[in-house]
């Protein structure tokens, strides 16, 4: 995290201290030799154990900073920087400067003190300066808009103030619109990224405020002059969220991820589902999108199967759009097309193949699992691993149940449905989708017996039934 601290001023002293105080004052400023000096003493400690360690080493690298040493300078120049009121200061600058640079400074350096809790608790529990702060985000500067961002995401992140941040969000409507239009005018990367990380998890911590914002944009107002449409604009939250999916999609995947994810934290819910199909235009902008992000861009066939592990979470989040709408009952053309079908079905298996691959135990695992750190990251592998396998074999299983006999035939002879893939459908699926198995194995005897004996053969617990 940037963090540019300004070093102290010299505490006040007494007149007849003032003589000999000037000593310690770095030219006519007021900022402290000693405070500046003891920084750089340990800066230069660091630097001569770098040398040290570099001198003994055989080979060259590159040595980190001392991440307790780090955080307690910044610590401690943030909470003199709030002994000093600076808050306050920073709030006056905000309220009445019209100047975007230094405007972006002052939210950036409350920023840079809310990373510590108790300051946070503190900037948080402040109401002028939470109000101050909230209607940075109608700026229309990009740079300030991101450190504001940067700031509530901080604060939304802390467990003992991110109601309070909800709960102002709530009482201020017109910051739905202001995020909604930087959603879907913005070409900042950087700010797209940071804006989909509050609303991702302003969703996640309050259900009522993601309905509000749902029901927002539903409603067009039938006596809008149309002069005034662009002037009175209503926005409606899924365009928004896919115009910015399509701007960050090609350049940030972790964004691309949180985008996907408020889609699905938007399926959750009834109102959010009719948001996303109700209206055939946006259903069908999403359906192409997160089509084509899973069978043109992630998880190709000629990826290495690791690739899945950078891949696992914003593939869950799309999946699992997908297989809601695709199991919504809505009569859409985009969800009538054949090669619909066999496309997903290959993206599904390939995807399943791999997950496979990546939960192989690998041969120095005894080694890698002897820190902590490592043991939690494989821990946190499989978990996201098995949570997209369990949204792919849901999706698969809808798909399978809906399969004609003229897709399955289309499907044996183009690859989507060979033998190899079949068999890992069938082991992925079984036992917890039996019922959808049948029905796909029963169709399989209609067009390609051999290979549907084939498959009983391998699965025994489907004998009975067939």
């Amino acid at each position: 995290m940037d963090r540019n601290p300004s070093p102290p001023p010299t505490p006040p002293r007494d007149e007849d201290e003032e003589e000999v105080a000037g000593g310690d004052c770095i030219g006519s400023t007021v900022y402290s030799k000693h405070w500046l000096f003891g920084v750089l003493s340990g800066l230069i400690q660091m630097v001569s154990l770098e040398n040290t360690k570099s001198s003994s080493d055989d080979e060259e690298q590159q040595m980190e900073l001392d991440e307790e040493m780090e955080n307690e300078i910044c610590r401690d120049v943030a909470l003199f920087l709030q002994e000093f009121n600076a808050p306050d200061i920073f709030m006056g600058v905000l309220a009445k400067s019209k100047c975007p640079r230094l405007r972006e400074i002052c939210v950036g350096i409350l920023g840079n003190m809310a990373c510590f809790q108790e300051i946070c608790v503190s900037i948080s529990s402040d109401k002028n300066l939470g109000q101050v702060l909230l209607h940075c985000l109608y700026d229309s500067d990009p740079p300030t808009l991101l450190e504001t961002s940067r700031l509530l995401l901080t604060c939304l992140s802390q467990t003992e103030v991110a109601s309070v941040w909800v709960e102002r969000i709530q009482e201020h409507p017109a910051i739905y619109d202001s995020i909604c239009f930087i959603m879907s005018s913005s070409t900042n990367v950087d700010l797209l990224v940071k804006v989909g990380e509050v609303v991702d998890k302003l969703f996640d911590l309050d259900e009522k405020l993601m309905l509000e914002w749902i029901r927002n944009g539903a409603v067009q107002p039938h006596d809008q002059p149309q002069e005034d449409s662009e002037e009175q604009r209503v926005f409606r939250i899924v365009p928004c969220v896919l115009e910015a999916a399509k701007q960050v999609r090609s350049e940030n995947l972790e964004g691309l991820d949180v985008y996907m994810h408020i889609l699905q934290l938007l399926t959750t819910v009834d109102d959010g589902m009719k948001a996303i199909v109700q209206c055939p235009d946006t259903g069908k902008d999403t359906w192409n999108l997160l089509f084509d992000l899973v069978c043109h861009e992630f998880c190709q066939s000629d990826d290495p199967p690791i690739i899945l592990q950078e891949q696992k979470t914003v593939l869950a989040s799309i999946f699992s759009v997908l297989s809601a709408m695709y199991a919504s009952q809505v009569e859409q053309e985009y969800l009538k097309v054949e090669k619909v079908d066999l496309s997903l079905i290959d993206s599904l298996i390939r995807v399943l193949q791999n997950v496979e691959h990546c939960q192989k135990k690998p041969e120095n695992s005894a080694e890698s699992n002897t820190e902590e750190t490592k043991k939690f990251d494989l821990t946190q592998d499989y978990f996201h691993l098995k949570i997209l396998k369990d949204i792919s074999c849901e999706f698969l299983s809808n798909i399978f149940q809906a399969l004609t006999k003229e897709t399955v035939t289309k499907g044996l002879k183009e690859g989507q449905l060979s033998k190899q893939k079949c068999s890992c459908a069938f082991q992925n699926l079984l036992p917890f989708y039996s019922p959808m198995v049948e029905d796909f194995l029963k169709i399989l005897y209609e067009v390609d017996k051999t290979l549907a004996g084939d498959l009983e053969e391998s699965f025994p617990s489907l004998k009975v039934q067939t």
